[in-house]
């Protein structure tokens, strides 16, 4: 489902990833974690084919970093469901808006928005709160809206980039949870992150990113 062969990319200035290669099968659940500036985000971004690599070769589902077009990349990506730790949700829309929102890019038809919105809001816990502005939101109830517009266009890949990172201990365990709950339908999981303790001895595959390089079990 998701494969590096000998990746590079290195950025002027901050950490990137230097020769990695790793595989993650399909509906498989795996940790990312790594210290600030391991080079994380820099991995999330050629797997979303934000950032293509200097050398060597990324594959994301049926798509491949070395013979990719162009004008593909947008069809790659509405397998991939991507979470950030800040957000990113538009402040000038609700809840339901900001979740709805890659149904309408993508040209769904309306009556099956409304259903996939619904279904979601329903999955992330976030009922009566559709039509609130984000900031009127707490962090937890942010970061869950977020994951419901990642999980609307039902991605096989969901790649969530330190969600937890901004949030109490109980609404990153809350977080966390509810990913197992995607997974369990059959969605292929990378979550990165740099707290091991809320990760560890959940049974998952982790991944160690230090300096650019993986360590443990790549």
């Amino acid at each position: 489902m998701i494969e590096f062969q000998n990746v590079t990319y290195n950025h002027q200035k901050d950490v990137g990833v230097n020769n990695l290669s790793f595989s993650i099968p399909e509906n498989d659940f795996t940790f990312l974690i790594g210290p600030t500036g391991s080079g994380k985000t820099t991995l999330m971004r050629l797997i979303y084919f934000d950032l293509f690599p200097q050398s060597g070769i990324v594959r994301a589902g049926d798509y491949s970093s070395n013979n990719i077009k162009k004008r593909k990349i947008p069809y790659a990506r509405r397998d991939i469901g991507m979470v950030f730790q800040n957000y990113q949700l538009l402040e000038d829309r609700n809840v339901y808006d900001n979740i709805a929102l890659p149904l309408h890019v993508l040209g769904f038809p309306a009556k099956e928005i409304t259903e996939r919105v619904e279904e979601c809001i329903d999955l992330v816990k976030l009922d009566g709160k559709e039509k609130l502005n984000p900031t009127q939101l707490s962090g937890g109830e942010q970061q869950r809206a977020s994951l419901a517009r990642a999980i609307v266009k039902d991605p096989s890949i969901l790649l969530a980039d330190e969600p937890t990172g901004n949030l109490d201990p109980v609404s990153a365990f809350e977080l966390v949870k509810l990913l197992q709950e995607i997974h369990e339908t059959g969605t292929t999981i990378l979550m990165a992150s740099h707290n091991y303790n809320l990760i560890k001895g959940r049974g998952y595959r982790i991944m160690e990113l230090q300096n650019g390089h993986l360590r443990g079990n790549g």
